[in-house]
């Protein structure tokens, strides 16, 4: 299929198989290799690109991982990778990077910038914390993040002259962030021809990609030899709603839209907090709601969110929807109530009535980019001490993501006690069933569940447990 973008200060068409990814495209065709092929799997960052598309009159870019990008998510859009920050001298962010002795080897060195001009690009103040967050998807094993932290530190200091009024790119401009061909990018954007050609089957395997970040890893040869259909969208309005009482989510809508999503912060506050330690900002970029509950990971971080939000899954097959609870979705390992042709379509759960409290619990051996090795959410309605409702979810303890059911409908319709808690954690070593693994032996996960478990008392109750329930 014909693929038209704009590639750093230039407009492209070339044929593709939609199911190639960006990396490799721009490497090998247009031999851009100063971006690196690393991991392959989203975890160093060395591979990071910036996607710019045009909405509602402006630009707006996002930091992801080329190398699990399907070429056809950038149809329409700007591609910048480290060449298309070249100026005539280094720009702002590689002069401070280089003035730190923040490089050794240099492999690393590209999505770094990369990440740090997107971190530059997308806010209007700067804060040392997040744009220490904003390279938190790129590994440096050489130089140590030491230098690299110092070099944000500098450059931050060095962008403080902004006048009132100035607009964004200019300022950016005027700084040698960006070069300056970045003002034309939405007239280039608009004499694009961009085809929709759809794909039949090829070898008689076809597939349906939304965000690609688990599924390039886990199948990328499998998607080379098949045709690949794929579902975008970039609006968080349309992708989060509010209808009838309910909170929507469309399947495609990514983790990073949730967390900057003024819905969903006045719902759940501490949702952007949650969801930090949700993969990198380059995967949170990708990653979508859809995704993450029919990857069937009994560890999935927001599939546990959801579940104790008492989430229904809408499900669409040939124009005709089935709503189904999602603590029932889930058969077991890998399986789930889904029919053939049949896709996640969107996610929904009931808005919280008062005296609503939630709270989100996750270990893992790295506290970001990382697994959980246990995690767990609840959600409470509570009256002064009397619980009047209360989910409670769990991950990494059984085959598939669960309801803690028997300890939620226990704790439901009591007064709160260091008792009752206790009497309640009777339960739980019926409810599950883990594994003794890599991320922890068995015994391990039942005793941290438990342990986290208490971590949401201790939070929905501060002054009332004043013994170890364990």
């Amino acid at each position: 299929m014909n693929i038209s973008f704009v590639l750093n200060d230039k407009s492209v068409t070339t044929f593709q198989n939609n199911s190639t990814v960006l990396l490799d495209l721009i490497r090998n065709e247009y031999n851009l290799t100063g971006t690196k092929e690393g991991c392959r799997e989203g975890d160093c960052g060395a591979c990071s690109v910036l996607i710019g598309s045009y909405k509602d009159g402006k630009m707006i870019y996002d930091c992801i991982n080329s190398c699990l990008l399907p070429i056809n998510a950038v149809i329409g859009n700007h591609v910048v990778t480290v060449e298309g920050l070249n100026q005539s001298e280094l720009s702002l962010v590689q002069s401070h990077y280089v003035d730190n002795y923040a490089s050794q080897c240099g492999f690393c060195t590209p999505g770094i910038i990369i990440s740090i001009t997107n971190y530059l690009l997308g806010n209007y103040k700067y804060n040392l914390r997040d744009a220490k967050d904003s390279i938190v998807g790129n590994l440096c094993r050489c130089t140590g993040h030491v230098s690299i932290i110092e070099s944000l530190k500098s450059l931050l200091e060095d962008l403080n002259d902004k006048s009132d009024g100035e607009e964004h790119l200019s300022y950016l401009i005027r700084k040698r962030v960006i070069p300056d061909y970045f003002l034309r990018i939405p007239e280039l954007i608009s004499k694009l021809t961009i085809s929709n050609e759809s794909t039949d089957e090829i070898n008689g395997k076809s597939f349906l990609v939304s965000g690609g970040t688990d599924i390039y890893v886990q199948k990328q040869d499998e998607l080379y030899q098949a045709a690949v259909s794929f579902i975008d969208s970039n609006d968080y309005e349309e992708n989060i709603y509010i209808s009838e009482d309910k909170c929507f989510f469309k399947a495609s809508t990514t983790i990073n839209q949730i967390m900057n999503s003024n819905i969903m912060s006045s719902i759940i506050p501490d949702i952007n907090n949650y969801l930090r330690l949700f993969g990198s900002n380059q995967i949170r970029n990708r990653a979508t709601v859809g995704g993450n509950i029919v990857n069937a990971s009994p560890i999935a971080d927001f599939t546990s969110i959801l579940l104790a939000l008492n989430a229904e899954v809408h499900l669409l097959k040939n124009k005709k929807e089935r709503k189904i609870p999602l603590k029932d979705f889930f058969i077991a390992h890998k399986k789930f109530d889904l029919s053939e042709n049949e896709i996640v379509e969107k996610v929904s759960f009931p808005l919280p009535e008062k005296n609503f409290f939630f709270n989100y619990e996750k270990v893992s051996k790295r506290e970001y980019l990382d697994i959980a090795s246990v995690n767990t959410s609840a959600m409470i309605i509570v009256s002064e001490n009397f619980i009047d409702h209360i989910t409670v979810s769990a991950g990494g303890v059984a085959p598939i993501p669960l309801v803690l059911r028997k300890f939620s409908e226990f704790m439901t319709g009591k007064y709160f006690s260091d008792d009752i808690l206790i009497r309640a954690m009777n339960s739980v070593d019926e409810e599950i069933s883990p594994i003794s693994d890599i991320r922890g032996s068995a015994e391990y996960k039942r005793l941290l569940l438990k342990k986290l478990i208490q971590c949401h008392f201790l939070k929905f109750f501060p002054d009332k447990i004043e013994t170890e329930i364990l």
